[in-house]
C-alpha cells in the first residue's frame, strides 16, 4: 500500500493523503463496526484515497474507481450507512483541499467530484444489493437443506418406528384417550389370539381380566387425566380361545406439545410361563414338601395379616398340636415309615376342619397348628383341638403296621387386639408344654396366671448359676433337741436364696429349679462346704458341745461318683471331724441307689460321716435291703408328727398316727438306729414323742431356722462359751 502512494507522490500529497485517511479511519471505527484494526483500517483507507485523487485527474476521466472504492468497503465489512454518508461528505468538502496539492486538479475538478461521490455511492450500494441477495440464497438453501434433512430424518424414523413396531417380540399398542385402540403389531395380536383388524377399533377393556378390570380402568383414567405418564403391572388378559394370558405391561402418555393427552403406547410381554414357575416356586417356599400343608412362613405371614387387618373385637384362636412319642416310632420303625404316618396325619387334620375353612400348618417336625380365625370363643377352639385329636387318635395303617398315636393340643384364644402374633405362638407353645405335661391325648387351654408363674419360675432357674457365683445363698441350721435331755444335739442346715429383688426364698421356690438345671451338685456342695466350716467355727469355740451339722443330700449328688472325695475334701479343708457330720437322703433316693451310688454310702460311712433317712415313712423301703445300708438314723416325715395332738377328741380320731409313729420308733431301735421326729410344733407332741421313747426331735417347738451367730449364741448360752 505504501508503495502506491509513493508512486503517485507527484500527482497525490503524501501527507495530505495519510492525514485524509487517517480522519476517514476514525470516522468508521466511529461510526460502527470494524472488524480490523486501527493501523489495518488506516492502510486500507490510504489506497482507497489514493485511487480517489488519482481518478480525479485521470484522463479521461471516470466514475468507476470511485465505484470500486465503495464495493471494497462493503466487501472490506465497512457497511454501516453512517460511514458511507461521512465518506460521501467528506470527499465533498474536504478531498480537495487535504488529499490533492494545490493547483494539482483540473479546473472542472468540482464537477468531477460530484461523479466520484456519485459513483463511491452507487459502487456501495450495488454491494450491499449484491451481498444481501448472496445471504438470501445462501439462507434459502440452508432452508431447503434443513427441510429435507428434516424431511428424511422423519422418513427414516418413521421407517425405524415402523420395523421396531411390526417386528417387536412384545406387543406394541397404540389407543386414543377414549379407549378405543388405534393400532397394533403382529405380537400383540399373536398373543391375544385376534388379527390386527379385528383389535382396531376395540376398546382395551373389553380385553381386560374381570378381576383386574376396575383396578386397570382406574390406572388408565389416572393417565389420562395427565396424574401418571408410566404405569407398569402384571396383568391378565383374556385371550380370543377364552384362555388367560399373563403379560408384564407398560402404559406411556404421549402429549400434545401444549401438554393435553394425545394417545397411550402400551407394551406387553407374556410372562404365562414365568408367572407359573414363580407360582410353583412362591408353593414350594410357603408349603411342606412332605405333607403338601401350608408351613410355618406361610402360617406366620396369614397370621401378620390377620393382625394387620383385624377390625375391632375380632377373636383368633391357635391350637397347637404335637404328636405324642413319634421319636419312639421314628426310631424303632425308621424314618420312611415315619415320613408316611406324618403325611397321613396331616391328611387327616386338614380334612377334619376343611369345611370350616380354618388354616393348618406344619411347623416342623411332629408340629402342627390349626388357626381358628373368627370364631365366637374358646368353645370353638376346644372343638377344633377335640376333632384334631379325634382324627389323630384313630388307628393308623401304615404298610403292614397298624399304629395308635395321639396328640397333645396348646389351645390358646381371644381377642386380636391387645396381643402380637409372637406373644400369641408364645403362649401356645407353652400351652402345649402344660399339655404334654398331663399326660397322652389331652388339650390344655392358656392361663395368664399360670404362664406367668412360669415365667418367673424360668426366671429364677435361670438366675440360679449367677446367684451362687454371687454369694447369694445364705444358710440357716434349725436346733436337733434330745427329748429325753432337752439339750441341742445338732442342727439341720437349710439354704435360702437372698434374691436381690424378691428377698428371702425358701428352699421350696429353687430346690427344685435346681434340680431340674443340674445346678443342684454345684449348689450341693456349697451349702457342704459352708456347714462344715460353721460347725468347725462351733466346735473350735464350743468343744464340750460336739454339735452335729446335718447336711442334705440330692439324689443327683448321690450318683455322683466323686461324691465321696467331695465330702473327705470338705471336712479336710474345714477341720470338721467326721463323726460330726451327717449327711441326709430321701427314702426313695436310698432305696433306688445299687451299684456305684450304693459303693459312695459305704465309703461314706468308712470315713465316719453319719448317714441319716430324710423323711421316712412316705416311701417304700425294704427293711432287708435297709438294713444292710450303713445308716445311723431315720428321721420320722412329718405328716406322721402332725397328727399327734395330745389328750382330746382330735387326738382320739388320729390316734393311728401315734400308734404308726410308735411302731417306726421299735422299728427303728430294732435296727440300732437313731430316731429324729421332724416337724414338732408344740409342748404336748415333743412330750407324746419322748413317751414314744423317740431320740430326737425338730421343728418350731425347738426353734426356727436361724443363721450361724444365733446357733453360737445358743451354745454359748447353755454352756458359758470359751
Amino acid at each position: 500500500m505504501a508503495a502506491v502512494a509513493d508512486s503517485a507522490g507527484d500527482e497525490v500529497s503524501r501527507a495530505g493523503a495519510q492525514g485524509y485517511a487517517a480522519e476517514w479511519a476514525r470516522a468508521v471505527r466511529r461510526l460502527g463496526f470494524v472488524p480490523l484494526s486501527a493501523a489495518e483500517t488506516e492502510r486500507l483507507l490510504l489506497v482507497h484515497t489514493v485511487r480517489l485523487a488519482q481518478a480525479l485527474r485521470s484522463e479521461p476521466f471516470s466514475g468507476q474507481p470511485a465505484e470500486d472504492v465503495g464495493r471494497a468497503l462493503v466487501e472490506a465489512h465497512l457497511a454501516e450507512p453512517r460511514m458511507l454518508e461521512w465518506s460521501v461528505r467528506a470527499l465533498g468538502e474536504e478531498f480537495l483541499d487535504r488529499a490533492m496539492p494545490a493547483g494539482a486538479y483540473p479546473g472542472n475538478a468540482r464537477q468531477r467530484i460530484v461523479a466520484l461521490q456519485a459513483g463511491l455511492s452507487a459502487g456501495f450500494a450495488r454491494a450491499l444489493r449484491d451481498r444481501t441477495f448472496s445471504q438470501q440464497e445462501r439462507i434459502a438453501r440452508s432452508a431447503w437443506q434443513a427441510r429435507d434433512e428434516v424431511e428424511q430424518a422423519l422418513r427414516d424414523s418413521e421407517a425405524r418406528f415402523r420395523a421396531v413396531f411390526t417386528g417387536a417380540a412384545i406387543g406394541i399398542g397404540i389407543a386414543g384417550i377414549d379407549g378405543q385402540i388405534i393400532d397394533v403389531n403382529q405380537s400383540f395380536a399373536d398373543m391375544l389370539g385376534y388379527s390386527i383388524e379385528e383389535l382396531h377399533g376395540t376398546d382395551v377393556t373389553a380385553l381386560f381380566h374381570a378381576e383386574d378390570a376396575a383396578g386397570m380402568w382406574e390406572l388408565y383414567q389416572e393417565m389420562i387425566e395427565g396424574k401418571q405418564d408410566l404405569v407398569r403391572v402384571e396383568k391378565r388378559y383374556h385371550r380370543k380361545d377364552g384362555s388367560m394370558l399373563w403379560t408384564d405391561l407398560a402404559v406411556s402418555l404421549i402429549r400434545h406439545d401444549d401438554g393435553r393427552p394425545r394417545f397411550t403406547v402400551a407394551m406387553i410381554e407374556d410372562i404365562t410361563e414365568r408367572y407359573a414357575l414363580q407360582q410353583r416356586l412362591r408353593f414350594q417356599a410357603l408349603h411342606d414338601p412332605l405333607t403338601g400343608l401350608p408351613n410355618r412362613t406361610l402360617f406366620f405371614e396369614t397370621l401378620g395379616r390377620i393382625f394387620e387387618t383385624a377390625a375391632p373385637g375380632r377373636r383368633l384362636g391357635i391350637c397347637f398340636l404335637d404328636l405324642d412319642g413319634f421319636k419312639a416310632i421314628n426310631d424303632s420303625l425308621g424314618h420312611d415309615l415315619g415320613d408316611r404316618l406324618l403325611v397321613m396325619i396331616a391328611r387327616r387334620l386338614a380334612d377334619c376342619v376343611a369345611d370350616q375353612g380354618h388354616l393348618v400348618a406344619r411347623m416342623g417336625g411332629d408340629e402342627f397348628v390349626i388357626l381358628v380365625d373368627g370364631g365366637d370363643g374358646l368353645d370353638d377352639a376346644v372343638a377344633v383341638a377335640e376333632a384334631a385329636l379325634a382324627a389323630v387318635s384313630a388307628p393308623v395303617n401304615v404298610g403292614d403296621q397298624q399304629l395308635a398315636v395321639s396328640a397333645s393340643v396348646g389351645i390358646v384364644e381371644g381377642p386380636v387386639a391387645g396381643t402380637s402374633a409372637s406373644e400369641l405362638m408364645k403362649a401356645a407353645d407353652t400351652t402345649l408344654y402344660w399339655a404334654k405335661a398331663e399326660g397322652r391325648g389331652r388339650w390344655a387351654v392358656y392361663d395368664s396366671e399360670r404362664s406367668a408363674r412360669d415365667i418367673a419360675r424360668s426366671s429364677l432357674a435361670a438366675g440360679l448359676p449367677a446367684a451362687l457365683d454371687r454369694g447369694e445363698f445364705v444358710l440357716r441350721y434349725q436346733p436337733i433337741v434330745s427329748l429325753l435331755e432337752g439339750r441341742m444335739l445338732a442342727v439341720e442346715a437349710l439354704v435360702r436364696w437372698q434374691h436381690p429383688e424378691l428377698g428371702l426364698l425358701g428352699p421350696d421356690r429353687f430346690i427344685g429349679l435346681a434340680e431340674e438345671t443340674g445346678l443342684i451338685v454345684r449348689l450341693g456342695e456349697w451349702v457342704l462346704r459352708q456347714s462344715c466350716r460353721d460347725a468347725e467355727e462351733w466346735r473350735r469355740r464350743f468343744p464340750a458341745a460336739r454339735l452335729v451339722v446335718s447336711v442334705n443330700l440330692a439324689a443327683r449328688q448321690a450318683e455322683d461318683p466323686a461324691i465321696v472325695a467331695t465330702v473327705s475334701d470338705a471336712l479336710s479343708t474345714s477341720g470338721l471331724p467326721a463323726e460330726l457330720l451327717q449327711l441326709e437322703l430321701t427314702e426313695s433316693a436310698v432305696m433306688g441307689t445299687a451299684g456305684e451310688p450304693l459303693r459312695s454310702l459305704h465309703r461314706l460311712g468308712a470315713l465316719g460321716v453319719r448317714l441319716a433317712i430324710d423323711d421316712f415313712g412316705t416311701g417304700y423301703s425294704n427293711l432287708a435291703y435297709l438294713r444292710r445300708l450303713p445308716i445311723h438314723c431315720l428321721k420320722l416325715a412329718g405328716p406322721f408328727v402332725e397328727g399327734i395332738r395330745g389328750d382330746g377328741p382330735e387326738a382320739a380320731a388320729d390316734h393311728r398316727d401315734e400308734r404308726i409313729v410308735d411302731a417306726l420308733v421299735r422299728l427303728a431301735h430294732a435296727l440300732e438306729l437313731w430316731v429324729t421326729a421332724e416337724a414338732v410344733e408344740t409342748g404336748v407332741q415333743a412330750e407324746r414323742l419322748r413317751a414314744l421313747r423317740c431320740d430326737t426331735g425338730q421343728g418350731r417347738f425347738f426353734g426356727s431356722p436361724m443363721p450361724a451367730d444365733r446357733i453360737a449364741a445358743r451354745l454359748a448360752g447353755t454352756q458359758g462359751g470359751i
